[in-house]
C-alpha cells in the first residue's frame, strides 16, 4: 500500500480506546489523509453519547452514527437464534454485531470514495478477520488498514501513553480498563484480573456488571414471563406485542434484575489461542432458552437432531467471520423451514440467575398426552413394542451369534 496515495479514509469507530488514538495516528503516519469515522448503533447506549464532538476534536472530518439495531436483531440475531447457535455456549453477541456494521462501513466507504478502510482489531482477535471478510464480501478491492499489524504500541497501557500524549479524551483509566464490547444482546469482559481463569469474577463489586445483578443480589421472589413466538420469532412479552428492539430491551431489563444471562468461558478463538471472556446477557439466554423449549413440542425427532448438528456448524460459521457466504446462507435457508410450527407461547420462572419452564403450548404441538400418558391409553397397543424390539435388535443379535461361534470376545 502506497501511503502517500491514500488521501480519503473510512474508519470503524467506536470511541473506545483503540479507534480513539487511531484518528491521530493516521494523520501522523498516512501524509494527514480526511478521516472519516463511522459507527454503527447495535444498542450500546451511552457509549455513543458525546462521540461525534470527540471524532471531530481527535481529528476526523465527519461522523456517521448509523442506527443498525433493529437491523442487527431481526437479520443476524434472531435467525442465529432461531438455529439454536451456540459457540462453546457463547451466544455470539460481537459475532452477531460484526457483520451490519462492516457491510454498512463498506457502503459508506463506497459512497464517498474512499481509498482505504481502517478498523481498530488487534492483532490477537476474531474481530479483525470478521470486519475484513465482511467488507471484502462488499467492497472486495479497497485497501484495509489496521494499525494494530502496523504500529509500535503493543499494549492497552501503551494506547493509555499515546492518548495521554495526544490530548485524546479517555473514559477509561487504568485500573479499570477492562476490554469490553456492548450492544443490545450482550456485554464482554476480557482482560486484567479476568486473564488468569483461577480469578472468580468480581460479580458483587459495584459497577463490574452493566446489564443486571449477580445472583447473590436478586431478588428472593421469582418472576414469571411469557414469551410469544411466531414460526421462530418472538413477537410479544406477557400478551403485549412488540417489536425486536422493545421485546430484547425489556427481557434485558426482567433478566437483568434477576441474575440472569452470565457465563464465564475460557474459549477457543478462530486466531488459535484460548481467551477468558465473561458475557452478559439476560434477554439472549432467556430468548435462547425460550425458543428450545417451544421446539421440543413442535419439531419431531429426526428434524430435532439434525437441527442440532446444523446449529453447531452456524455458530462456527458466525464466529469464525463466514456470516456472508453460501453455506451460511443455505444453513439459514434451512432453518427457516424448521420454523413453520414453532408457534406458541412459553413461560419462564426466572429466579437468582436461573431460568426454569413454568409451562408451553403450540397450536402445533406434537405432544399427545394420551399416547405419553402411564395411565390407561387405547391408542398405544404395548405388545406392538414386541416386534419392533425383534427387528430394531437383529444386527445385534446376529453379530452376538457371529462372535460366540468364532470365539471371539
Amino acid at each position: 500500500m502506497d501511503k502517500t496515495k491514500i488521501k480519503k479514509i473510512v474508519l470503524a469507530y467506536s470511541g473506545g480506546l483503540d479507534t480513539s488514538i487511531i484518528i491521530p495516528w493516521l494523520k501522523e503516519n498516512y501524509n494527514d489523509p480526511e478521516i472519516i469515522a463511522v459507527s454503527g448503533n447495535v444498542g450500546q447506549g451511552g457509549e455513543l453519547d458525546g462521540l461525534e464532538e470527540k471524532a471531530l476534536k481527535t481529528g476526523a472530518s465527519k461522523l456517521y452514527i448509523e442506527d443498525l439495531t433493529k437491523e442487527f436483531l431481526d437479520d443476524y440475531v434472531f435467525p442465529g437464534m432461531m438455529a439454536g447457535a451456540k459457540y462453546e455456549d457463547y451466544l455470539l453477541g460481537t459475532a452477531y454485531a460484526r457483520p451490519p456494521i462492516a457491510k454498512r462501513i463498506a457502503e459508506i466507504a463506497l459512497a464517498e470514495g474512499a481509498d482505504a478502510i481502517c478498523h481498530g482489531c488487534t492483532g490477537k482477535g476474531n474481530d479483525q478477520v470478521r470486519f475484513e471478510l465482511a467488507i471484502k464480501a462488499f467492497a472486495p478491492d479497497m485497501p484495509i488498514i489496521a494499525p494494530w499489524r502496523e504500529w509500535e504500541i503493543k499494549s492497552r497501557s501503551e494506547e493509555i501513553d499515546y492518548a495521554e500524549a495526544h490530548n485524546v479524551p479517555l473514559k477509561i483509566n487504568r485500573e479499570t480498563n477492562y476490554s469490553k464490547d456492548k450492544n443490545i444482546w450482550h456485554l464482554s469482559h476480557e482482560g486484567l484480573d479476568l486473564e488468569d481463569p483461577a480469578n472468580e469474577p468480581q460479580y458483587n463489586k459495584e459497577g463490574f456488571l452493566e446489564m443486571g445483578v449477580s445472583p447473590e443480589q436478586a431478588p428472593d421472589k421469582p418472576t414469571y414471563v411469557s414469551i410469544h413466538f411466531e414460526k421462530g420469532v418472538p413477537t410479544a412479552v406477557d400478551g403485549k406485542e412488540m417489536d425486536s428492539v422493545a421485546l430484547v430491551s425489556l427481557l434485558n431489563k426482567l433478566g437483568g434484575e434477576n441474575g440472569v444471562g452470565l457465563l464465564d468461558i475460557v474459549e477457543n478463538r478462530l486466531v488459535g489461542m484460548k481467551s477468558r471472556g465473561l458475557y452478559e446477557t439476560p434477554a439472549g439466554a432467556i430468548l435462547y432458552h425460550a425458543h428450545e423449549t417451544l421446539e421440543t413440542i413442535t419439531l419431531d425427532r429426526e428434524t430435532a437432531h439434525y437441527k442440532a448438528l446444523v446449529a453447531q456448524k452456524l455458530a462456527e460459521q458466525t464466529y469464525n467471520a463466514q456470516w456472508f457466504s453460501p453455506l451460511t446462507k443455505a444453513i439459514l435457508a434451512f432453518v427457516k423451514t424448521t420454523q413453520e410450527t414453532v408457534t406458541g407461547d412459553v413461560k419462564l420462572k426466572l429466579y437468582k440467575g436461573n431460568i426454569i419452564n413454568a409451562g408451553v403450548t403450540s397450536p402445533y404441538s406434537l405432544y399427545d398426552p394420551e399416547i405419553a400418558t402411564f395411565d390407561e391409553d387405547e391408542v398405544y397397543n404395548q405388545n406392538d413394542a414386541t416386534g419392533f424390539i425383534n427387528l430394531y435388535g437383529l444386527p445385534t443379535k446376529v453379530y452376538a451369534k457371529m462372535k460366540a461361534k468364532n470365539g471371539l470376545n
